[in-house]
């Protein structure tokens, strides 16, 4: 079934077989802020990172996830200092940090905002602190990647929703799943945002690094100290595969 997913923008960057969005942050917000109507069909944004490259690698079925995005935005600075390596301007436009700005300067406190994902305490406090009045929330179950019937669900449920924004935040693939199911329904309105732990960011239950690490592209060290039981996997062993999967690129295009 075809649908339109909205018009990706022209000036685009292929980086590790992907046709990233070529924005930056600032960018992204104003493109973000200017799509998100009522009136237009559902588009979403995704935003991939290491542990998105890695998957799609090792699940080459995850393509059309990302290629029917309407914007793919860099959400790592390890994949913008690979992409430095090749000669390539990868600009930087973290998911979290697009949260963060909506729900602090566009989204008005009145105005009806879907979520998929996160848990009842951290919507509560997410309410709390923006004073968000009319959040329609939807809690899928867990292990909602081998759970057909649940994404069909969750795509239901924020299709229903008159949202201009709906933030999907169930990690890599699930949320990307989720965003295909609901641009698939047809009737659904308004910008998604794939944008994973982004909600337990803004409440708290998670801690970004500070910004002299993110400067330094070592994030996902202070994550993995944070949630070393959670994290040491992806960081210290699917993670690494990136460089050797940078490597094949690069020779590939260069053959």
């Amino acid at each position: 079934m075809a649908f339109d997913a909205g018009v990706r923008k022209a000036d685009t960057v292929n980086f590790l077989d992907l046709e990233f969005s070529g924005l930056d942050l600032d960018g992204a917000l104003d493109a973000i802020s200017a799509r998100a109507s009522l009136d237009l069909p559902f588009a979403y944004v995704a935003t991939p990172n290491v542990d998105h490259i890695v998957g799609l690698a090792n699940e080459p079925g995850r393509r059309a996830l990302y290629d029917h995005a309407w914007l793919l935005l860099n959400d790592s600075r390890v994949l913008k200092g690979l992409a430095r390596k090749a000669k390539i301007d990868l600009p930087l436009a973290p998911g979290s940090d697009i949260a963060a700005h909506l729900f602090e300067t566009v989204i008005d406190k009145y105005e009806p905002v879907t979520i998929i994902g996160g848990d009842r305490e951290s919507i509560e406090e997410l309410k709390r602190i923006y004073g968000l009045r009319d959040v329609r929330w939807h809690e899928p179950p867990r292990g909602l990647k081998h759970k057909p019937g649940a994404v069909v669900r969750a795509a239901a449920f924020a299709a229903a929703q008159p949202s201009r924004f709906t933030f999907i935040c169930v990690g890599a693939p699930q949320q990307e799943m989720i965003a295909y199911a609901i641009a698939r329904h047809g009737d659904a309105r308004g910008v998604g945002l794939c944008v994973g732990a982004a909600i337990d960011f803004l409440t708290g239950v998670s801690t970004r690094a500070p910004q002299w690490m993110q400067g330094l592209g070592l994030e996902w060290l202070h994550r993995l100290v944070s949630e070393p039981g959670r994290m040491w996997k992806r960081y210290l062993v699917t993670g690494p595969r990136v460089f050797s999967l940078f490597a094949a690129w690069r020779a590939s295009i260069a053959a």
